[in-house]
């Protein structure tokens, strides 16, 4: 969608919730609301295997786990947001990947339209793909 479409699609949502779009405090506020989206929902113009770095060397037999790991995503069925903090663990099969890359995965997923299993899932069968 072109920036200008969301933004009068914005407009209108103000229009139509009982606004006046032309009052000072609102003239920047669709481009703003546009700017936050494209942060927001980033997750979409992003491709989970691109962060999925696997090393061969360094490995280990005992489980790698990322405890407490903070999200932010917006509901899919609301539009409204949720969190929580999400634990992941895996037990190496002569592949690993850098803790780093599980929050960054579980971010990716979050910054998506989502419902907490959905996301559970994508997670977890990106790790199991990229990791056997």
């Amino acid at each position: 969608m072109r920036t200008s479409t969301a933004e009068k699609h914005i407009k209108e949502t103000l229009k139509y919730i009982g606004e006046d779009v032309n009052r000072e405090g609102l003239i920047e506020t669709p481009k703003r609301i546009r700017k936050a989206y494209d942060e927001i929902f980033s997750g979409y113009k992003q491709n989970p295997k691109d962060l999925m770095k696997v090393f061969t060397e360094g490995t280990c037999e005992e489980m790698v786990i990322l405890k407490n790991c903070e999200f932010y995503s917006m509901c899919e069925h609301h539009m409204f947001p949720f969190f929580g903090h999400i634990s992941i663990g895996y037990i190496p099969n002569k592949k690993v990947i850098g803790i780093s890359k599980l929050a960054r995965l579980t971010d990716l997923f979050a910054k998506r339209m989502q419902i907490q299993e959905r996301m559970t899932s994508q997670i977890a069968d990106t790790i199991m793909k990229e990791l056997d």
